[in-house]
């Protein structure tokens, strides 16, 4: 890709600072001529010159970094298949099929998650299920299309996981009973409060993953989109990445979208069962080490992109931190 034309200040300089503007040159050049230190070009071949030579430097850049990442790519797949093996060894001693209900939060009354529970009545478990719905218009009519539209300005990173966007229809009514017995909301505001019920991930390249999510925050918020919180977790040791929260603005409905790279992602995909048995107290004080070194060993082989930590933190003004 060429260089911008540079402003008249980058100009080869004249050796006649009288020089009429008006005049085509061509007298100035013969005078030069004769100086084997003057510039001999036309201001023509100059800046094609410049625009080959910037184009080559350019491309040389880009084959280095394309190595780089090549490199770390095939080193992802030797850690990668390490940790699936580690993975297999730990199923092999904590069978799954041994374990109880994966999931101990309360549900709804007479739900398999919490069935004898008596929190709520009938007619309100019906205005449950209507807010799961709702969710579901609003991510259809409303948010998706603010992020296609967002996704198809840079062709060089893409959604994926963009399948499992909306959360099961089980997990977040699960959700929203929890809110309504721990925060006392009504169905109604509580369905706007689930943050993940809603969920969308960029995936980019390494050397243009900071300026990319820069630049899609941005192009989220010119489609209407408020953030209202983000957590850059390329620091930490047991998960690298960003998560937001935005808020759809017309509707208040909260949802999520993360920024990773190919490899982050695949390694929170590959740690994600563990992340599950931690988040559900299944597991005793011992497994819970294991499953944290499991999480640590990872995400150590993730690289971090230049600059991704310096990437701030950031929480709406007056909201809170649910």
């Amino acid at each position: 890709m060429g260089a911008d034309r540079p402003g008249d200040a980058e100009m080869p300089p004249d050796d006649h600072p009288d020089r009429r503007d008006d005049q085509d040159g061509t007298g100035d050049h013969a005078a030069r001529a004769g100086n084997g230190n003057a510039e001999t070009r036309t201001r023509q071949e100059y800046y094609s010159h410049l625009r080959v030579t910037v184009s080559r430097e350019e491309a040389a850049v880009a084959r280095q970094v394309t190595a780089e990442e090549q490199a770390a790519g095939e080193k992802w797949q030797e850690k990668e298949a390490e940790s699936r093996w580690m993975w297999s060894e730990y199923q092999r001693k904590w069978p799954p099929a041994e374990r109880p209900s994966a999931d101990r939060s309360t549900g709804p009354p007479g739900s398999r998650h919490g069935d004898g529970d008596k929190l709520l009545e009938a007619a309100e478990n019906g205005r449950v299920e209507a807010e799961c719905d709702r969710i579901a218009e609003r991510e259809k009519e409303r948010i998706t299309p603010a992020m296609r539209a967002v996704e198809s300005q840079d062709p060089d990173r893409h959604l994926v996981g963009f399948e499992r966007r909306l959360k099961g229809h089980d997990r977040i009514t699960q959700k929203i009973y929890v809110m309504i017995k721990e925060s006392g909301f009504s169905p109604e505001n509580a369905v706007s409060y689930v943050p993940d019920a809603i969920r969308f991930t960029f995936a980019y390249r390494e050397a243009r993953y900071t300026q990319g999510v820069w630049t899609d925050i941005e192009r989220l918020k010119g489609e209407g989109l408020r953030l209202h919180a983000l957590k850059n977790s390329w620091s930490h040791d047991q998960y690298k990445g960003i998560n937001s929260q935005w808020i759809e603005p017309d509707t208040g409905q909260r949802f999520e979208v993360q920024f990773h790279t190919r490899i982050s992602f695949e390694a929170k995909q590959l740690t994600h069962p563990a992340y599950e048995l931690l988040r559900t107290k299944q597991a005793d004080v011992f497994e819970e080490l294991v499953l944290e070194a499991f999480q640590k060993k990872v995400t150590a082989d993730v690289p971090v992109p230049p600059g991704a930590t310096d990437i701030p933190d950031y929480l709406e003004r007056g909201a809170d931190a649910r």
